[in-house]
């Protein structure tokens, strides 16, 4: 999944696209980080029990397993200047590399049974991290040559399961552990498709021309919340080109769409304006969260709201804010039973733009 640079220094939801050098073996364990309990804001009263799960670095997009016993996320971790995939048990301990150490790993899942784990990895097309944008094309995310993979829990045993050679990523399984959810530019524009966990069967599910992504699956598997951004006129129109064949997108203005699980019934959930991302559901389906900086769009201050799912055109007066921090909230998931909240933020962080991961208790 694309990320965000939070001002002058990488954030949560930052892409560090320097050059990678070969790590030690994913099967080595790495020591992991003691779990600190922290308070929450005082105005965040649905969040009770802060934990912080990781420390330094860059950590992000970190999601459940079925069971709630493992938690997979990607991480800059060991000093690495791009994210490689990684995974640990849902307290903190145990945490590994699962990645090969090659290029850049974005957006992991795991598998039912917990054995195997999938991610979007750029190692096919050069073992060192993607290069960094142009700055002079302003505020635009890279659309990295990823493709899916699938590897061990243990490190051991990685395969290709895609094989387009362009940005194929931001996979999410779906509740029945049967599909994948995934955003794609194999045909040209950047899309959303299903497929089986092996690969087969695969399905486009949009076709409006713009930016279509960050797909996730409802808890009953019959829709799909993600963020986009079609552009109005000519001009934005022409605009979205150039920059696709350049491999990049420009996420200033993205809201949040619906529809079910076969592509049909699409329509705009959000119209907040800013950039809206990193949406998912909570555990009833009647309700999505997400980050948003829609209160000021020129701000890299995202915090994390709900929405009701029901609604279509959804302003701000509809939502509920959560997190308080002046700084970045994002790619947020309740447990499966809805009794936990994890989410990436730059609170507590030791260094400047250090990004971790956050546990707590749902308060209701």
């Amino acid at each position: 999944m694309v990320r965000v640079r939070h001002a002058a220094v990488a954030s949560a939801a930052a892409v560090l696209l320097f050059g990678c050098s070969r790590a030690p073996s994913p099967l080595v364990p790495i020591p992991a980080t003691a779990v600190v309990q922290r308070p929450p804001e005082a105005s965040e009263r649905h969040l009770a029990n802060l934990r912080q799960l990781t420390d330094g670095g860059e950590n992000a997009e970190a999601y459940w397993s079925a069971d709630a016993q493992w938690i997979t996320w990607q991480s800059t971790r060991e000093g690495r200047p791009c994210d490689q995939q990684y995974v640990m048990r849902a307290d903190g301990s145990a945490p590994r590399r699962v990645s090969d150490g090659r290029g850049k790993t974005t957006c992991g899942w795991i598998l039912p049974g917990n054995t195997r784990v999938f991610f979007g990895s750029s190692t096919h097309a050069d073992s060192a991290c993607p290069t960094r944008p142009d700055p002079s094309k302003g505020y635009v995310w890279p659309l990295d040559r990823f493709d899916i993979y699938t590897a061990g829990i243990d490190g051991r045993d990685q395969r290709r399961l895609t094989a387009y050679g362009v940005y194929t990523a931001e996979g999410v399984l779906s509740p029945d552990g049967k599909r994948i959810v995934f955003t794609s530019l194999k045909d040209g524009d950047l899309d959303i498709y299903t497929m089986n966990v092996d690969g087969t069967d695969v399905k486009r599910l949009t076709f409006t021309e713009g930016y279509d992504g960050g797909p996730w699956w409802s808890p009953d598997g019959t829709q799909i919340v993600y963020r986009a951004h079609h552009p109005k006129d000519s001009v934005e129109l022409r605009q979205h080109r150039e920059l696709l064949a350049q491999s990049l997108v420009r996420p200033s203005k993205v809201e949040l769409y619906v529809m079910n699980a076969d592509g049909s019934n699409q329509r705009q959930l959000t119209n907040v304006g800013g950039a809206n991302f990193g949406p998912s559901w909570t555990p009833d389906g009647k309700k999505v969260i997400f980050a948003s900086n829609h209160m000021n769009p020129r701000s890299r201050n995202f915090e994390l709201f709900l929405v009701d799912a029901s609604k279509s055109m959804a302003t701000a007066a509809d939502l509920e804010q959560l997190t308080f921090h002046p700084e970045f909230d994002g790619f947020p998931m309740f447990s499966p039973d809805g009794s936990k909240l994890l989410w990436a933020s730059n609170r507590h962080a030791r260094k400047p733009g250090e990004t971790n991961l956050f546990v707590a208790d749902w308060i209701p």
